[in-house]
């Protein structure tokens, strides 16, 4: 069983979460394509793919810590340090894309669509820097879960 719930936990990590750390990624310079030519429906259109795209996905994504916890219980883990840092760093993640990169990316995404409402001039700018913590939350997470240092059931 505890094949099973670990192979679906780092396919849902591939399918959920590669998704939302790429569209995420692409947006801000999206953004910038988007402001740099105004009235353009394509870039609008682009937008809303990938707002959608991190939305859909990140909700998806709760496969993700869920599979993960039974994993970590079937392995009896679960209060090992390094798996508590990654449950808290994947709390971060969930945080940093539900709080900061949706609601700014759904902001910028209006604020286009409208073309008579101004976008903020740090807002792209802003959404990349939160989007860079994202990534790199997922990667110290996706590494903690590699190296596991600490746990008893060997790297």
């Amino acid at each position: 069983m505890t094949k099973f719930l670990l192979s679906v936990h780092v396919l849902a990590a591939i399918i959920a979460v590669g998704p939302v750390t790429v569209a995420a990624s692409m947006f801000p310079a999206a953004t910038r394509r988007a402001l740099a030519a105004p009235g353009q429906e394509r870039e609008v259109a682009v937008l809303r793919t990938l707002h959608r795209v991190c939305r859909v996905y990140a909700a998806i994504g709760i496969a993700v810590p869920a599979f993960g916890l039974a994993t970590g219980s079937s392995l009896g883990v679960l209060g090992d340090p390094w798996l508590v840092v990654s449950m808290a760093l994947t709390a971060l993640a969930a945080a940093t894309l539900v709080l900061l990169i949706l609601p700014r990316q759904a902001e910028v995404l209006d604020a286009v669509a409208a073309a008579d409402h101004p976008v903020p001039a740090r807002l792209p700018a802003r959404l990349a820097m939160h989007t860079g913590v994202f990534n790199l939350l997922w990667a110290t997470v996706t590494v903690l879960m590699v190296v596991r240092p600490g746990s008893t059931t060997g790297a």
